[in-house]
């Protein structure tokens, strides 16, 4: 017998699957982000520490709000939002960050890495939920904005003319 889902919302079957898997994989991916994001600045070292470990608080923040924005949304289309530490790690696509003392550069190189990877995802769910649920492509395009000038920020930190 199945049990019946204590929210509803406003997609079809089909349109909520899809959505939801697409909001799920990024609710996997930004936890996994802002996990490695803190990893990373609690161990950064170098030159720049300060302004580096600074910019990870701001990655972290943003990372930790558009999970919330991104697991609220799947609720409320009758998804349950799964962010368990076993999902997580089962399910992201985020580069690991090993353990240890980073080096400013390196970390810099990871977070250029890991967010080029979460914004190529990104946009493929953004094409997938066009005609599903454009709410919730309207959250991931924003999502991706935020993360796109933030790649160009982190970017610009090792770039050379």
């Amino acid at each position: 017998m199945t049990e019946k889902a204590p929210i509803t919302g406003p997609l079809g079957d089909a349109e909520r699957d899809i959505t939801g898997k697409a909001l799920q994989s990024t609710l996997l991916e930004l936890v996994d982000l802002h996990l490695a994001a803190k990893q990373a600045h609690w161990n950064v070292v170098g030159g720049n520490f300060r302004d580096v470990h600074r910019h990870l608080d701001d990655l972290v923040t943003n990372a930790r709000d558009f999970a919330d924005s991104v697991a609220e949304r799947a609720a409320t289309i009758g998804v349950s939002p799964d962010a368990r530490a076993t999902t997580v790690a089962e399910g992201s696509g985020v580069p690991g960050l090993d353990k240890g003392w980073k080096n400013d550069r390196e970390v810099i190189r990871f977070v250029v890495e890991a967010l080029g990877k979460l914004i190529q995802r990104l946009r493929s769910r953004i094409d997938e939920t066009d005609k599903t649920d454009q709410v919730s492509q309207d959250l991931l395009l924003s999502v991706s904005a935020k993360l796109e000038e933030a790649h160009w920020m982190w970017q610009a930190k090792i770039a050379e003319v």
